[in-house]
């Protein structure tokens, strides 16, 4: 199934052709200061149009995506391009896609 958010202006729009089975809620310093909740899948199943602005931070293992305009962080992207898997935050879409998700909670923190 395909799903469609997009950040608060909608200049930023993800489409993930594939059900989410969780959502991740990290407590490392930015997710926990942004409010991001994660769900993970292939590049190879997400499309993402507009440009948002990159940020490399911490280990240096990912780019985190937010919106140049709105500022709502949409994504993130392995630095390694060879690494199958990407974030996407599903605040992005609409609340029926994540409410009744099961919760995985990330102790990013500790990393």
């Amino acid at each position: 199934m395909s799903h469609e958010g997009s950040c608060h202006c909608g200049s930023i729009r993800i489409t993930v052709n594939d059900d989410p089975v969780d959502a991740s809620e990290c407590n490392c310093s930015i997710c926990r200061r942004t409010g991001a909740l994660w769900t993970y899948s292939s590049p190879t199943k997400v499309k993402v149009s507009g440009e948002g602005i990159g940020y490399v931070h911490g280990d240096k293992c990912l780019t985190l995506f937010h919106c140049n305009t709105c500022g709502v962080i949409t994504h993130w992207t392995p630095v390694d391009p060879d690494y199958d898997r990407m974030g996407i935050n599903l605040r992005l879409f609409e609340p029926s896609l994540w409410t009744e998700l099961p919760r995985l909670y990330v102790d990013g923190a500790s990393w």
